[in-house]
């Protein structure tokens, strides 16, 4: 479902899949009509290729040196999980379609297709782009940020829905931190039965933690201001954001 609040500056596809791959714990492989799951055995090289350490007994290794090269001989699969439990955790899967070679004893992965997969559509990321993009400079600190900003403020959370227009927030039963980048932070507003995003821009993009930092007390500022007066009306009252929502 989606919700009224403008959308603003954001990620582009080729940022946020170089985001999901600096960040993603695990991959996984279809390669020769097989499939293999692998947990913490990927590296990502700068220009984008993906480095894999595998079993010298591996199906996979098997297909690599087998497959013809520089033909897409494999599929990776990546899936971006928003660190809080929210419903529908699932915030983006990232597809690389490419060749292996081995590679000083590991397997390196050179894409030559990359598609991300979000709720609002799914794009194609042209392969310059991927390969001269960099991941978005808060991706490796969001995981704790969000789940500091969840478990610690969710005063601070309820005090930023005083931004978000009255029609989003109908019938809500939960707010929680979804996403947060350089160029703003994303709410989930969960309903009985449905749910839908809303963006909150930063006024000025954020390249580290401090930045960050200057530029959530500045909403919280605005939030602030924005609950007195109330001329459209009291933020509905929202359920602690305790517990899972997986």
């Amino acid at each position: 479902m989606g919700d009224t609040q403008d959308w603003t500056a954001a990620p582009g596809a080729a940022e946020r899949a170089r985001s999901v791959l600096a960040v993603a714990w695990s991959c996984a492989v279809t390669a020769d009509g097989a499939r293999e799951e692998y947990v913490g055995a990927h590296t990502v090289t700068d220009d984008g290729a993906v480095r894999l350490t595998v079993p010298d007994d591996s199906a996979l290794l098997t297909a690599a040196i087998c497959a013809p090269r520089q033909e897409p001989s494999a599929v990776l699969e990546f899936a971006d999980v928003a660190p809080v439990p929210v419903r529908g955790r699932i915030r983006a899967r990232l597809h690389l379609a490419g060749w292996f070679a081995p590679d000083r004893g590991t397997l390196l992965f050179r894409p030559t297709r990359a598609v991300l997969r979000r709720s609002s559509g799914t794009v194609v990321v042209d392969p310059d782009e991927y390969a001269a993009a960099r991941p978005d400079p808060l991706a490796e600190a969001e995981a704790r940020l969000l789940t500091h900003l969840a478990d610690a403020h969710p005063d601070a959370v309820e005090r930023l829905t005083r931004l978000v227009r009255p029609e989003s927030l109908h019938a809500a039963t939960r707010v929680l931190p979804l996403a947060v980048d350089r160029h703003g932070l994303t709410l989930r507003i969960e309903r009985t039965r449905a749910h839908g995003d809303v963006r909150l821009p930063f006024h000025t993009p954020a390249d580290d933690v401090a930045q960050l930092t200057e530029r959530m007390h500045a909403l919280l500022v605005q939030a602030t201001a924005a609950a007195c007066p109330r001329a459209r009306g009291p933020v509905p009252r929202l359920k602690p954001q305790g517990g899972s929502g997986a």
